[in-house]
């Protein structure tokens, strides 16, 4: 829903509506925060080091979400979502900072299913055990 209570949401709305601007300002790797952040969103495409394959990650989500915003650090791992958090379809991205090509993916649909596979291979269908192989993959 817009914020008027009509429509879809526009790729990027959730944070925005929030009150977290689209904070375009180039960043490296060393400079993505560890935690949330709650008064912006860092689009992936401010983000330097940003393989290709995740800025689309939300390109085939119904409706297409083009903003990719980070979430957090996970271990070894940056995390990013394409879509909404909650009654929607979306895409949750995981990126090795030591290797910014390795690129795992957790899908959820608006009716709640979720599928992806972790770095360990092992496919999940809930999202809390698919960041747990991402920690689990750090070592941790």
């Amino acid at each position: 829903m817009t914020e008027d209570g009509g429509g879809e949401s526009e790729p990027g709305d959730d944070d925005v509506l929030l009150g977290r601007p689209i904070d375009e300002t180039p960043l490296d790797t060393a400079e993505l925060p560890m935690t949330p952040q709650r008064d912006r969103t860092i689009p992936a495409t401010a983000w330097r080091q940003a393989p290709a394959a995740l800025l689309e990650i939300g390109r085939d989500l119904q409706p297409a979400h083009e903003v990719v915003s980070y979430k957090r650090r996970i271990g070894r791992w940056t995390l990013w979502r394409a879509g909404p958090a909650s009654r929607g379809e979306a895409r949750y991205g995981a990126v090795a900072i030591d290797d910014p090509t390795h690129l795992v993916t957790f899908r959820l649909w608006a009716d709640g299913r979720g599928e992806g596979a972790g770095p360990s291979g092992e496919v999940h269908t809930r999202f809390r055990s698919w960041k747990q192989d991402l920690q689990a993959a750090d070592g941790s």
